[in-house]
C-alpha cells in the first residue's frame, strides 16, 4: 500500500515544504558526490545512539549537533524518495495549518524527539542514524489527528494487480504505524545490527500527535 496524493487542499503555497525536500535533495547529492564516501559522512554526522547519550566528543561535529545534521541525510535516493513523498503528501496541510515559522519549529522538535526514542531504546549502539523519516513520521500523526477522514489516493496490491483506491487518512496512516510498532518489536531482537530505526518513527509519530495542538495558531477575540 503506497500513499501518492490526497484530496486535501492548503491555502498557502508550501514554501517549508519545499525548501525541506530540496534541502534534502541537495545534503543526499553532497553525500554521494563526497571524496569520503558515504559511510564516513553517515558515521561523522550521523546521529550514534551511543555517543549522543554519553556525549563523548569522537566526531566532527559535538554529538548533540547530529540530532540536527542526521535528519537532513539519508542513505540513497530509495531512502530519500519514500520520506519526501510522505513529507509532500501531508506536510503541506500541517504547513497550511502552522504557517511557515511555526511548521518548521513543529518538524524540527518532532525529529528532535525521533533521534532520542531511537537512542534511549538502542543505547549501546554505535550505528548511526540518518534520515527525516522520525520528523516526517511527526507530521503523519498531526496529520491523523487533524485530518483523519482526509481522502489518500493509494496504490493496492492485489497480487500481480495494481488499484488506486482512496481511503481515509485514518486508515492509512493507521496501518502505517502498526507496521512500525510491530516491527520495532520484532526489531528488539537484532539490537545493534543496523536496519530502520523503528522507534524513531515511533517516538517521531507520537510527538506530532500530542504537540499538534499545542503548536495551532490561535484565532484572534
Amino acid at each position: 500500500m503506497i500513499p501518492f496524493k490526497d484530496d486535501n487542499p492548503s491555502r498557502i503555497f508550501p514554501f517549508v515544504t519545499i525548501t525541506i525536500v530540496t534541502l534534502n535533495t541537495i545534503i543526499l547529492l553532497m553525500q554521494i558526490t563526497s571524496p569520503s564516501g558515504q559511510q564516513q559522512i553517515a558515521f561523522s554526522y550521523g546521529a550514534i545512539p551511543y555517543l549522543l547519550l554519553t556525549l563523548k566528543p569522537l566526531q566532527p561535529v559535538h554529538p548533540v549537533l547530529t540530532v540536527f545534521t542526521s535528519m537532513f541525510m539519508h542513505g540513497g535516493f530509495l531512502h530519500l524518495l519514500t520520506n519526501m513523498l510522505y513529507l509532500w503528501i501531508f506536510g503541506n496541510n500541517i504547513e497550511d495549518k502552522l504557517g511557515h515559522v511555526r511548521f518548521i519549529i513543529f518538524y524540527i522538535i518532532c525529529g528532535v524527539i525521533a533521534v532520542y526514542s531511537h537512542a534511549i531504546t538502542d543505547p549501546a549502539s554505535q550505528i548511526p542514524m540518518i534520515g527525516a523519516s522520525g520528523a516526517v513520521s511527526g507530521i503523519l500523526g498531526a496529520y491523523l489527528l487533524l485530518f483523519p477522514h482526509a481522502r489518500i489516493h493509494t496504490l493496492v496490491f492485489f497480487g500481480f494487480f495494481v488499484d488506486v483506491i482512496k481511503l481515509p487518512a485514518i486508515f492509512v496512516i493507521g496501518f502505517w504505524i502498526v507496521l512500525q510498532l510491530i516491527n520495532g518489536l520484532i526489531s528488539k531482537g537484532f539490537a545493534g545490527h543496523g536496519g530502520v530505526a523503528w522507534f524513531a518513527h515511533i517516538g517521531g509519530f507520537l510527538a506530532g500527535l500530542f504537540l499538534i495542538k499545542l503548536f495551532l495558531k490561535t484565532k484572534k477575540q
